[in-house]
Parts: structure tokens; sequence; C-alpha cells
């Protein structure tokens, strides 16, 4: 009997990996989930046929196993941990030993040599590690995601206000759900798209003002975008309690931001998956309650 095509999904759980798993199944591909904890969302991938086990990206006998019989896999790291490059390391070997035919990298749009954060520099060296690996890979490079603003709803419930310190920067937010289709195509299909870096954007580009704008519209209040300097945004993040990780990390993509590092858009959205990419307004739209 001919093996039966199988995808790891990493991440399963998530955002990005819920919504990969989804588009799998739509297509007909068997799906292998990985996630961190059994819970209810884990259930539920079990109830909907999905194969779940579960495991750390950071233990390398979790990963191997969860690799046993795959033939595609989508490696994504979570970004407010450190972590990623031994992760890589696993997760590139374990691959290699299985002999993968493909892998989709999550990294993100900062990743270069010269990033200053530590997390888009790391994502850098992450690619160049799966790329010795000998493994087809393809690495995507998302523009902030749409799920930002939800990281910020509490100062937009009761302070009708965006209090971020990305200036006049502008980017084309890019929605989880459809960098997670652009996951599951890749992966069913991945012929075309090894060695390419895909930068993936939303359909359109505006500041923190124009974002701010729609949002007011979709709520039907006004909530204003209030620009402050990276170095109060650090005393806030420190405030909350966030890890210092990711504070780095924020605090160093702020100023890419402004440089133009994140601007641009483009339609690899719908051209990989055929359906439009979501708009900023579609977005809120649909978080409508989070924000109220």
């Amino acid at each position: 009997m001919e093996k039966q095509f199988k995808v790891l999904i990493t991440g399963g759980a998530g955002k990005s990996g819920g919504a990969a798993v989804n588009e799998l199944l739509k297509l007909n591909v068997s799906v292998r989930a990985l996630v961190h904890r059994e819970d209810e969302r884990s259930a539920q991938l079990r109830a909907r046929g999905v194969e779940v086990v579960v495991g750390d990206l950071l233990n390398f006998n979790d990963i191997s196993a969860a690799m046993n019989g795959i033939d595609t896999a989508y490696f994504c790291f979570p970004i407010l941990t450190p972590g990623v490059l031994q992760a890589t390391a696993y997760f590139a070997q374990a691959a290699k030993a299985s002999g993968l035919k493909a892998i989709v990298n999550m990294s993100q749009i900062s990743a270069r040599r010269e990033a200053k954060s530590n997390a888009a520099q790391d994502h850098w060296v992450s690619e160049r590690i799966f790329d010795m690996s000998g493994i087809p890979v393809t690495h995507l490079r998302p523009t902030f995601f749409d799920d930002w603003f939800l990281y910020v709803r509490e100062d937009i419930q009761k302070q009708n206000a965006i209090v971020l310190p990305f200036g006049n920067g502008r980017w084309a937010p890019v929605d989880s759900a459809d960098l997670g289709r652009v996951v599951a195509h890749i992966l069913a299909k991945p012929a075309g798209y090894q060695g390419k870096v895909i930068k993936l954007f939303g359909p359109e580009e505006y500041d923190v003002f124009e974002m701010s704008g729609i949002l007011s519209r979709v709520l039907g209040r006004n909530i204003t975008y209030h620009p402050v300097s990276i170095e109060r945004f650090t005393e806030l993040d420190e405030a909350k309690g966030a890890h210092p990780h990711f504070v780095q990390h924020v605090t160093h993509v702020a100023q890419d931001c402004i440089d133009g590092i994140f601007a641009g858009t483009n339609t690899a959205v719908e051209e990989i998956t055929g359906q439009k990419a979501t708009t900023l307004a579609a977005f809120f739209a649909d978080k409508k309650e989070a924000f109220m």
C-alpha cells in the first residue's frame, strides 16, 4: 500500500499553525499537529481527524518522534521566547534523519545579518541553518501581523488610544490566517517554492494614524494614535512584566519600521492561495468584540 502523504504542523493549536491545519484539511491532506500541551484546542483537533502529538521544540527527542513518517513540515518558533537557534538545529537534524521532502520556515521581514533585534538576527541565522541542512526549504518573511493590535487592546478599550513606538512608519499588516493558508499550500505542493525567500504583506500599506482611523470607523468611536518614544515604550513594556527578549525585539524592530524596513506590499498571499489577502478593516470587524 502506498504511504499516505503527511504534513507536520508545529504550533498546531496556535494562530498560523491552526490556520494551516484548517487549510490542509480542506485540501484533504493528512495532518499531524505538534502542540505544547493537551487542552481544549488539542481535543478539537483530534475531533477533526488530526493526529496530535505533544512535544517541545527545544527537546530533540520530541522533535525526532514527531518527524517519523512525515513528508513536509512547518517550523514556527514563538517570537516571545528565546531559543530559536537551538530549536532550528534540532528541527533540521530530525528532518534530515527522517528524509523530509520540504520545510516551510516562519521567519520575519526584519531578519538580516545586521539586525539589531536579537530575535531578528537569530531568525536570519536560523534561515542559514536550514539552508545548510540540504533539505528544500521556503523561508516566509511576513511583516507585522494585524494581531499585534490585540496586544494593545487594553489601551483601546480603556483609553480609546493606540500607544506604540512606530512613529510614521508604514507597513501592510498581514493576517495570521493568511500566513497559515500560504504555509498549507506550499507544504501540500512544495515544487517551485524550494530555496525561495517569500515576503508576505497585507493588501494595503498604512501608518498607525491611518490604521487608527480604520479602527475608529469599525468601532464607531474615535480611536487616537499616540506615538511614544522607543525608550518610553520600553519602560511601559517592562512595567507590564514583558519578557526582556521580547522587549529587546520590539524596540529594535520599531526603529526598523520607522526606517522603512517593513514598508511595501505584494500579492504573494493571493498568488499562492488563490484567495485575496485579508484587509485590516476585515480583521478589525472580525475581532470587534475584543476592542469593545
